[in-house]
């Protein structure tokens, strides 16, 4: 089969097109002719194996030889213990290989693709979708007439979590670029602010929550837009240093986290959750949940989709096609 893979870290030039071993399902796999699959954060990440302190306690090389974590498809075949799956089902899930005609995913990490669908707004779902509806989840998740901001508003998991606040019934403000300001609007916000043209720390509006996405912001600043028992979401740095990629500031926060009775900060890490998956397809099938997907790629230039990603261009998700 054809396939996308790295052999070592670095730009998307070390990403190729090659043919490979097509996979087998183990007993508690599902082989899935994929038909799109999406590019996220984390995947660039995995890409250019920053931060370097992730190398010291990690694989000096990719893990995982070929790329793409997300994705939609079609069921080519079940392992002997999969019993919920059957060929010929449209799924959409997260894994490991989906760059690639082919993959073997758990059968616990896949979930019936909504038919109003398309495989490519299905593909920018899983790991984008997840990660949003935990930062608006347990305690974080808002009450109707709650405000919500979003800095970041416009990027693949901020679209997502834009339209996850509505659902609840949260006021949303969504901070984004001034190309972006529509698209923001358009999700749902009730309120758009371009930081090209005001800084959000200067607001004299309070938030029950928000959701950071960019890190452009010291954490004291944007605490102090909380209201009183407001929580304040880290969830990623776009432009961290090389040695912990921003992270160091998710460090500082969980060292004082204890001492911080009031307007709580809670860096989020994503975990891949069957059950947020089912989450999110029931916000579709409600019309409460539209993946918004910028451009999709053919495989042959997924180097060139992840260039369009990191100069951050990119308005909601970009998308690999099959």
């Amino acid at each position: 089969m054809k396939a996308i893979t790295q052999e070592r870290y670095g730009t998307p030039d070390t990403l190729a097109l090659r043919d490979v071993a097509r996979p087998e399902p183990g007993k508690d796999h599902v082989l899935v002719r994929v038909r799109a699959a999406g590019i996220h954060r984390g995947d660039r990440i995995l890409l250019a194996g920053r931060p370097y302190a992730v190398r010291v306690v990690g694989p000096r090389a990719p893990r995982h030889r070929v790329a793409g974590t997300e994705g939609a498809g079609e069921v080519h075949a079940v392992g002997s213990a999969v019993t919920e799956f059957a060929p010929g089902d449209e799924v959409l899930g997260w894994g490991t290989g989906l760059y690639a005609e082919f993959a073997s995913i758990p059968a616990k990490n896949l979930v019936p693709k909504p038919a109003t669908l398309t495989f490519a707004q299905a593909a920018a779902v899983p790991v984008s979708g997840m990660t949003a509806l935990q930062a608006l989840d347990g305690r974080t998740r808002p009450r109707p007439g709650q405000r919500v901001l979003v800095i970041g508003a416009a990027g693949g998991v901020g679209t997502f979590a834009v339209q996850i606040a509505r659902a609840y019934g949260a006021e949303v403000t969504g901070v984004g670029s001034t190309t972006k300001v529509d698209l923001i609007r358009s999700l749902g916000a009730d309120h758009v602010i371009d930081y090209t043209r005001e800084d959000v720390t200067q607001s004299r509006q309070r938030f029950d929550v928000i959701v950071d996405l960019i890190g452009d912001h010291p954490v004291n600043r944007l605490r102090r837009l909380l209201t009183p028992t407001g929580t304040l979401v880290l969830v990623g740095v776009e432009n961290g240093g090389p040695l912990l990629g921003g992270f160091e500031r998710n460090l500082t926060t969980m060292l004082t986290a204890p001492f911080l009775r009031r307007r709580p900060v809670r860096p989020l890490s994503s975990i891949g959750r069957r059950a947020d998956l089912l989450a999110l397809t029931h916000l579709v099938d409600a019309g409460s949940l539209a993946p918004v997907v910028d451009r999709t790629y053919p495989l042959g230039r997924t180097a060139e989709a992840f260039q369009y990603l990191a100069d951050e261009h990119a308005r909601g998700k970009v998308v690999i096609t099959l």
